[in-house]
């Protein structure tokens, strides 16, 4: 299979780019601090399992090895290898991602607002691209075997453009790098009518409309 071919090019890539970048998380102070998905403590992050009860399994995370259900109406879904799904990551500045997109699927704008996040793609053609904070586009066509690169905070997309499903594997420079899907922070928020009228040059009625389609 395609994903299990390229799984040494990725591991390469993800080490390439995790020593060319500076992460985003604070440095870790021991050698590793698997996450107690239990504990109740708040801090900035998880807090560490004891030593003790930590295993090899700690650092295993299989969820990427299975499709995402890409039946819904954005015809994409993201399965995330992050702290919260995969422990062993904690304070280690680094996860990943599978994006898997049925024909003409879509994941929305959004950023990372604590990473910087590189893409290559296992399978498929994707329309990617980002926005810089002076509000020019950078957008391309990737391939089979590409990969390319979105700045950490920036706005982003990827959109399956070719004639089939697309599979693509994200690397992030942090732990848990947010998600924010700018349509639903905009209109499924709470925010006041007025605002959005005034900020999108929409009437009442349409930005009823739009709020309706991100209803909690």
């Amino acid at each position: 299979m395609m994903l299990a071919r390229v799984s040494s090019l990725l591991v390469l890539q993800l080490a390439l780019s995790s020593m060319m970048v500076i992460a985003s998380d604070a440095d870790p102070e021991q050698d590793f601090c698997v996450a107690d998905l239990a504990s109740t403590t708040l801090v900035n992050g998880f807090v560490c399992k004891s030593a003790a009860a930590v295993t090899a399994n700690d650092f295993v995370f299989h969820g990427l090895a299975t499709p995402g259900n890409t039946k819904n109406p954005a015809g994409s879904f993201v399965t995330p290898a992050f702290a919260a799904q995969f422990p062993g990551l904690n304070t280690l500045g680094i996860s990943m991602a599978r994006l898997d997109f049925a024909h003409g699927g879509l994941v929305p704008p959004h950023t990372h607002p604590r990473a910087t996040e590189i893409l290559f793609v296992v399978e498929g053609s994707l329309l990617v691209g980002f926005v810089s904070t002076n509000n020019q586009l950078f957008a391309t066509t990737v391939n089979t075997g590409d990969v390319f690169v979105f700045p950490r905070g920036l706005l982003h997309f990827e959109l399956n453009v070719g004639d089939g499903q697309a599979i693509a594997i994200a690397a992030l420079n942090s732990q848990n790098p947010g998600v924010q899907a700018q349509a639903a922070a905009l209109f499924g928020s709470g925010i006041s009518d007025v605002v959005l009228e005034k900020a999108f040059g929409l009437s009442e009625k349409a930005v009823d409309h739009i709020k309706s389609k991100f209803a909690p």
